[in-house]
């Protein structure tokens, strides 16, 4: 069985960003601190469980992006992943996902993979598409939100239950090939272990060289971003103590606070 699990570099959240003078993304410096994706833990650590119950298992982990995201395609390595693929970008910056998944569809293609596995989003745009838009490009079927699923490779399916909206959960059987969009909380992903990370270090990553062109039939253009809009204001009162209270009970009325 060969499972490939879809994993990004992003920015590390923590970090003091600054948005480039275009507004059009984030300022790359040499200080700038990328890693894994989180959702895509998830996505790691359950097709590491699945080859713990299931020996044959193969896995594969792959990114697209620029020179760096070996990085972290080496830490999926040291997670226990078998083989890291680096699908190269060479563009900073905003990237379609329908882009990204055409080239992840046109790799998975060719390697004849049982089972695909995404984190549910991105922690930097969050649009939850490029699992589906994948499955779609590959015409296999796809279920997201997975927190739970279970395989059955006599009969080539795989039972999925995925989260829906008001706690319900949906239980599904699909076919084999099939790729799952996993949700957070289904596992507790591993930290890597020192053996691994050897391996790692030394292992060649299978580099695919693809060339990104734009189609103009659907093409997404993004504007701007911008930082979070202020949520509140502060208001400074001044004067003696009987002042400042006569000002905040105004303040309380005017919002009607009190009566």
């Amino acid at each position: 069985m060969k499972i490939l699990v879809c994993i990004k570099q992003v920015v590390c959240s923590e970090s003091s960003l600054k948005l480039n003078p275009d507004g059009k993304w984030i300022q790359e410096t040499d200080s700038t601190e990328f890693r894994m994706n989180r959702f895509d833990e998830y996505a790691l650590e359950e097709a590491l469980l699945i080859k713990e119950t299931n020996p044959n298992v193969t896995i594969d982990v792959v990114s697209v992006g620029p020179d760096r995201v070996k990085e972290v395609i080496k830490k999926g390595l040291s997670k226990g992943a078998d083989n890291g693929v680096h699908i190269l970008n060479e563009e900073l910056g905003y990237c379609p996902p329908r882009k990204i998944a055409q080239q992840l569809a046109d790799y998975a293609g060719k390697q004849s993979y049982d089972l695909i596995l995404t984190g549910v989003m991105a922690e930097d745009d969050m649009l939850c598409q490029v699992g589906p838009m994948t499955a779609a490009f590959l015409s296999i079927p796809c279920a997201v939100s997975v927190v739970k699923e279970e395989i059955d490779m006599l009969n080539r399916i795989i039972t999925v239950q995925s989260e829906m909206e008001s706690g319900k959960v949906e239980e599904v059987v699909l076919s084999l090939p099939a790729l799952l969009t996993i949700q957070t909380g289904i596992n507790q992903p591993r930290y890597p272990s020192l053996s691994n990370i050897v391996r790692a270090n030394s292992q060649e990553l299978i580099v695919v060289q693809e060339s990104f062109q734009d189609d103009p039939t659907d093409k997404v253009l993004l504007l701007s971003i911008d930082y979070p809009a202020k949520s509140s204001t502060i208001c400074i009162l001044e004067g003696s103590a009987e002042e400042k209270a006569e000002q905040l009970l105004t303040i309380f009325h005017n919002k009607s606070l009190l009566k």
